[in-house]
């Protein structure tokens, strides 16, 4: 059976509460797997901009929904302490119905360290603390009592009351680029989130995309775990040609399920923006690709395998 194509879509946090609440119902009944906002301190790219704190409104939102997963892409570990995101996700996976995806990232958003007085890290440390808090969260989430001594990071007898709704745990979803975070995505993650990142040709991102889930897949096989086990998630696109139509729109998802890539989140149109490469231009663009496009591609891999 052909594995099963899931799409998504991310809202920044800058939205006006009822304009945020009204995009995220509309993602819904259109019929989207899953609808996300961002975890920054403020707008990485413009620090005046109205900003919300991005897990408060998610378990805002959360309760405006009712069929859709709802998650933060990706969570920062540079604004969490990992038990009290442990406790954050419980919250939410209650409040949401069991309908919670926790994605983490390492963080390192320069102003995300600054804005709050926390040290900057350098990589070496950065990924250390990411596999700490990883396994924080993870066992905080499966278990009643937790306690953790590490490096950076200590929990002693850390209750968990109530249990998620999701057992053993809400999924987990690791963004993951190089090999050491690619270690851990295979040790602990449900889905695997790729950043297609920008200004880069498309084609060396689709290569860069094969190399990383090959890494993964290696990780997987040192570890005696199924590859397959794992989701496998693209966040953004750096093909501006991306949205001119229908058959670009095709192509692109073809080209990313060919080497393994099954899920797919763009960025929610902010129409007043020229700047269209990690986004969907326009409001009518976004039905469309929902009620043409996407179903087309849905049906046409529910016939294969």
């Amino acid at each position: 059976m052909a594995p099963k194509l899931h799409f998504g879509i991310i809202t920044l946090t800058d939205l006006p509460w009822p304009d945020a609440v009204q995009s995220w119902q509309r993602v819904e009944i259109l019929g989207f797997d899953s609808v996300w906002d961002c975890d920054h301190f403020v707008c990485p790219g413009d620090p005046t901009r109205d900003w919300f704190e991005g897990w408060t409104l998610l378990g805002a939102l959360a309760t405006q929904t009712h069929r859709i997963r709802v998650g933060a892409l990706v969570t920062s570990i540079t604004l969490h302490n990992p038990a009290l995101l442990a406790r954050k996700a419980m919250t939410v996976d209650h409040i949401s119905n069991g309908r919670l995806e926790l994605a983490l990232g390492s963080g390192g958003t320069p102003l995300d360290h600054s804005m709050t007085g926390v040290p900057y890290w350098e990589m070496p440390e950065r990924i250390n603390r990411f596999r700490e808090v990883v396994e924080i969260v993870d066992a905080m989430l499966r278990q009643e009592e937790t306690s953790y001594t590490g490096r950076y990071y200590r929990v002693e007898k850390a209750a968990m009351y109530p249990r998620p709704v999701q057992r053993p745990r809400p999924p987990l979803t690791i963004a993951a680029h190089g090999p050491k975070a690619l270690e851990i995505t295979a040790r602990y993650a449900d889905c695997w989130n790729s950043f297609a990142g920008f200004n880069v040709l498309a084609t060396e991102v689709v290569q860069l995309t094969r190399q990383r889930s090959d890494i993964l897949n290696e990780h997987c096989a040192k570890l005696g775990r199924d590859p397959q086990t794992i989701r496998r998630s693209l966040a953004g696109t750096a093909e501006e040609t991306l949205f001119i139509s229908s058959q670009a729109f095709e192509d692109f998802v073809e080209s990313y399920y060919e080497i393994g890539i099954h899920e797919f989140i763009f960025a929610w149109p902010h129409e007043e923006k020229s700047d269209i490469r990690c986004g969907i231009r326009d409001r009518a663009q976004l039905e469309q690709l929902a009620t043409e496009t996407i179903p087309k591609l849905r049906a046409r891999h529910a016939t294969i395998g």
